[in-house]
């Protein structure tokens, strides 16, 4: 916030969104809020400025997108940490998996597809639709989006662009591959 107002005095337009991760109850988001707040409009009374800001949550946790609606009174954002949000859904640890028994998995078609790469549907899918609704059905403006590897994935964009998602974020090396996925679904 203090970056923030020394931009802002310098005519920058700066809005920044503050993000609290790994959210699994809506008391912690509400707690979090309620600081975020305080510090915010301390140092802007500081420095004599108003800025706009947000405050919200990225969504890691099966029990976050699952209590979504609760979390959502007291968030302006949900940002889905996906490849998180995959490792704590499945309860595999990414390194492990991938090095490991991922490709045994697929190999037999326990899985199609490694699901750090691709987004599961059928399951941290469902969860990122419920948590959307849901976090919706209370705030309305709510701003939703996804960071992570499955930002970059053109299948993984289509579901998201079709369970309403503003935004995906990805690595940079991923960016326009993302771009032309998230083009060609919004012309369909």
């Amino acid at each position: 916030m203090e970056a923030t107002c020394e931009l802002q005095k310098e005519n920058c337009v700066v809005k920044p969104e503050i993000m609290m991760p790994l959210i699994g109850h809506y008391r912690e988001m509400e707690i979090l809020r309620e600081l975020a707040v305080k510090v915010a409009e301390e140092v802007m009374k500081e420095y004599g400025v108003k800025v706009e800001y947000k405050v919200g949550t990225m969504m890691e946790l099966p029990r976050g997108t699952l209590t979504a609606g609760q979390i959502a009174k007291y968030a302006d954002f949900f940002s889905f940490g996906t490849n998180d949000l995959t490792q704590t859904t499945f309860g595999y640890s990414r390194d492990d998996a991938e090095s490991k028994f991922l490709p045994d998995y697929m190999d037999k078609s326990i899985l199609s597809k490694n699901p750090f790469e691709v987004l599961d549907r059928e399951g941290v899918g469902k969860l990122v639709v419920m948590a959307v609704k849901d976090g919706r059905a209370v705030n309305p403006e709510l701003k939703v989006g996804i960071c992570g590897e499955h930002g970059g994935n053109p299948s993984s964009i289509e579901f998201f662009y079709k369970a309403g998602l503003n935004y995906v974020s990805c690595s940079s090396f991923r960016v326009p591959i993302a771009r032309l996925a998230a083009a060609k679904y919004s012309l369909e």
